[in-house]
């Protein structure tokens, strides 16, 4: 009969035994004695358990250097840790945490000989990302002793620990481990049983869709990578989070998310099984879908796919003026961007009156600029001075680049570009600003769809650095290199893409939001916990629930439909409780109600 849990409190766990010291166990081993626990460090290899030491007092010696840790605290903390090749070393342990290789026949084989050596009320833990723990812990003898415990690398700077139940598990062991996580200075975060839990399972589908994009050949590796970084503002782009993880890592994970969803989204892309079979596994081999100076080494090197400095595009075409066509917040923040870059802009509206407000919006966006000392008053008159506003589309007449940003509706842009197609001269490059409309429908209005490209500028304009470029089939080659120079010039990182719907960002943005909003739904996480394991385990500035109340709930759902029409891919549907909010009127900030509820301004 098994004992029950009678002290869930965080002191109830004071030794623990860590089985595996790769570098994940080594990391997990610090951050338990730093707290003062007691640790048994055990793996096979004395090698790797000398490594461990060896990780430590280095890691240790640094804190001190730095001025985090006294040298008594330093000793102190190698006194608690002791290592061993020997299971049995494990048997007065109050929890053990297994960190093995990510294998059924390796964690069975641990927890099997673990059941004949801890006592009755040691909670057993494992560190798998990928498979089950249910399944782990009905091969144990003591299943309701057994959960998930997942720490994120590198263990000792990463806060978040994700605290896995089975259907076996006690609440007991949920709380006493939840307990220790908090006293380690962690954020526990309660999830189900189901392979990648929360930050994996949405982190690994992201980027299983960018590893398929780039083996689809839509974009290079660098404008990818330079997308989600400048567009979403991620610390690494998937392709180079890929490499760091482990190209094979990334399998494993996603076969494993594959055979419980059954989501195509989850079917982990052909390139991925080539790189690993071929021993291209990320960083650690030296090379993965970048090249590195060495194995280990996180320097990009050149190699045979890396782009040559100015590429080989042909001359563009002169563009001294600019017309800008819209009155919104993104036309006139298009304006501004122009306007600083010294072209002469042309805001036109469908009123003068409207015309005028967007660069009255612009003045007090310049206003802020020489309250903050970014600009000076003159500089800022000068700026204001190079727009024109006017409340008819005839004023483009002398424009070199027309830029469309008008709302996103595809037949509202179609009879613009026919009305631009009349007004601009020959040569002009004529360019919109869509998120998710097909840019040769707007060419096709046109006499001209040679001329025709997309520029999808992000929100705000002034502020975010990225442009995405849209060729259509049709796109003349001086015409994107013309845009391309353009986005030099206006100081924004141009990447180059084909034209399909959500170009790259939101191809691999919306995809992730749809899937957190699909963990709700199923009741797997709550709101709070899913926001805080991507702040915390995937480095993402906001939460999938904030951005998507920032972005508005209705714009959500028409990108997600745009994707399923586009791809139909049953993976890609809108959740049905992104559906119910959107006609609830619940919209998000703007609104006052989404996913959250905001007060009123």
């Amino acid at each position: 009969m098994a004992t029950p849990l009678s002290d869930p409190s965080p002191s109830s766990l004071r030794t623990v035994a860590v089985v595996g010291l790769g570098t994940m166990g080594t990391g997990i081993a610090e951050v338990l004695a730093k707290a003062g626990r007691e640790v048994v460090g055990i793996d096979i290899s004395e090698a790797q358990a000398a490594k461990c030491v060896a990780a430590l007092e280095s890691s240790t010696a640094r804190g001190v250097e730095r001025g985090r840790l006294t040298e008594q605290d330093r000793a102190e903390i190698l006194a608690r840790v002791r290592t061993s090749t020997d299971l049995r070393a494990a048997a007065d342990a109050d929890l053990v945490i297994e960190v093995a290789p990510e294998s059924y026949e390796v964690k069975h084989q641990i927890f099997r000989e673990l059941d004949g050596i801890v006592r009755p009320e040691t909670i057993l833990a494992t560190g798998t990302n990928a498979l089950s723990v249910t399944r782990l812990a009905a091969d144990s003898a003591r299943p309701e002793r057994v959960l998930g415990l997942h720490f994120f690398a590198p263990a000792p700077a990463m806060r978040l620990v994700e605290v896995v139940s089975s259907v076996l598990t006690a609440p007991g062991a949920v709380t006493a481990v939840t307990n220790l996580a908090l006293d380690l200075g962690k954020e526990p975060v309660a999830v189900g049983d189901r392979p990648g839990f929360v930050a994996d399972g949405l982190l690994f589908g992201y980027l299983n869709q960018a590893a398929a994009m780039y083996e689809a050949k839509y974009a290079s590796r660098e404008d990818i990578d330079a997308a989600m970084r400048l567009g979403c503002g991620l610390p690494m782009g998937p392709l180079a989070l890929l490499d760091l993880i482990g190209v094979d890592t990334a399998r494993t994970v996603l076969e494993a998310m594959y055979a419980a969803s059954r989501d195509r989204l989850h079917a982990p892309a052909p390139i991925l099984k080539q790189l690993s079979e071929a021993g291209l596994t990320g960083r650690k081999a030296g090379r993965g879908f970048y090249t590195y100076e060495a194995p280990g080494s996180g320097t990009v090197v050149r190699d045979a796919l890396t782009p040559l400095e100015g590429g080989s595009q042909a001359a563009g075409r002169a563009v001294q003026s600019v017309g800008v066509a819209g009155s919104g917040t993104m036309a006139s923040g298009i304006a501004e961007v122009f306007a600083k870059a010294g072209y002469e802009v042309v805001l036109a509206a469908r009123s003068a009156e409207k015309a005028q407000a967007a660069k009255a919006r612009i003045g007090k966006s310049l206003s802020r600029s020489v309250d903050r000392g970014r600009l000076t008053a003159e500089a800022a008159a000068g700026i204001l001075d190079l727009i024109t506003p006017t409340g008819t589309y005839d004023d483009f007449a002398g424009v070199d680049l027309a830029v469309e940003a008008v709302a996103e509706d595809l037949e509202v842009k179609r009879q613009l570009f026919a009305t631009l197609d009349k007004v601009c001269k020959p040569g002009a490059v004529l360019a919109t600003t869509t998120s998710s409309l097909p840019v040769i429908a707007c060419a096709r209005a046109t006499s001209r769809p040679q001329d025709v490209i997309g520029m999808h500028f992000f929100n705000p304009a002034p502020a975010m650095k990225l442009v995405e470029v849209v060729r259509t089939v049709l796109t003349a080659d001086d015409v994107h290199s013309t845009v391309r120079e353009v986005c030099g010039r206006i100081k924004k990182h141009a990447v180059d893409c084909g034209d399909r719907a959500g170009f790259i960002v939101n191809a691999l943005l919306f995809p992730y939001l749809n899937n957190a909003i699909k963990m709700v739904q199923e009741h797997y996480a709550s709101l709070d916990d899913i926001d805080a394991a991507m702040k915390l385990g995937g480095g993402y500035p906001m939460g999938p629930f904030e951005l998507l109340d920032v972005v508005g709930l209705d714009v959500s759902l028409a990108i997600e439909k745009v994707l399923h029409r586009e791809f139909r891919d049953p993976g890609l549907a809108p959740a049905p409780l992104l559906e119910h909010l959107v006609a609830a009127g619940c919209l998000g900030r703007k609104t006052g109600r989404g996913f959250r509820e905001y007060a009123k301004r």
